[in-house]
């Protein structure tokens, strides 16, 4: 004899054409203030292989807001306004922020950005942690980690982990020149 279910049957919500999170969207998106926001989007583009999916600019060219699409994930920017509550690295001189951008093919992509004018702060190499892994500053003073995992034997992992502490026990960034003394 069948036994009867007493367990109500779960409804499931209907789904809305509606979602409060765009479609294609992640639901973490960077939102960079820059000063020359329109040459900001041409950079992306050039340095990155951005795609341009919104541009809204004031009757002056300022940037309003701008939306690009760099792979999978989505940045916003906008030129800083007066009253804005946020700067442009470029007019503070510095930023507390890094985007890390992965890549299937990172030599290529750095060397597409340093050819559109990123500045490079740390070299493109491979790293203790099974990463190519360099960095960058855009002309806007935005700081970008560009990698991609790379096969690594152990033994050249440890090799680089070992010169990389190293260099942080002398009090140097193992990825940067020391300082000149010689002055």
């Amino acid at each position: 004899m069948p036994r009867s279910s007493t367990r109500r049957a779960r409804r499931r919500p209907k789904r809305s054409a509606f979602s409060p999170i765009p479609r294609g969207y992640p639901t973490l998106v960077p939102y960079l203030p820059v000063q020359g926001g329109v040459a900001a989007l041409e950079f992306y583009q050039k340095a990155f292989g951005a795609k341009e999916l919104a541009r809204q600019v004031t009757p002056d060219g300022k940037l309003i807001h701008g939306r690009l699409r760099i792979g999978r994930s989505i940045l916003m920017l906008s030129d800083v306004f007066p009253g804005a509550d946020v700067a442009a690295p470029s007019t503070v001189g510095t930023t507390t922020v890094t985007i890390h951008l992965y890549s299937r093919n990172v030599d290529a992509l750095w060397d597409q950005a340093v050819a559109a004018g990123a500045r490079v702060t740390q070299p493109l190499e491979n790293r203790y942690w099974g990463e190519r892994y360099g960095h960058l500053i855009d002309p806007f003073g935005h700081h970008w980690s560009l990698s991609m995992r790379v096969k690594m034997s152990r033994a050249e992992m440890e090799k680089l982990r070992a010169e990389a502490e190293a260099a942080f026990a002398r009090g140097e960034h193992p990825t940067r020149e020391p300082p000149d003394t010689d002055a």
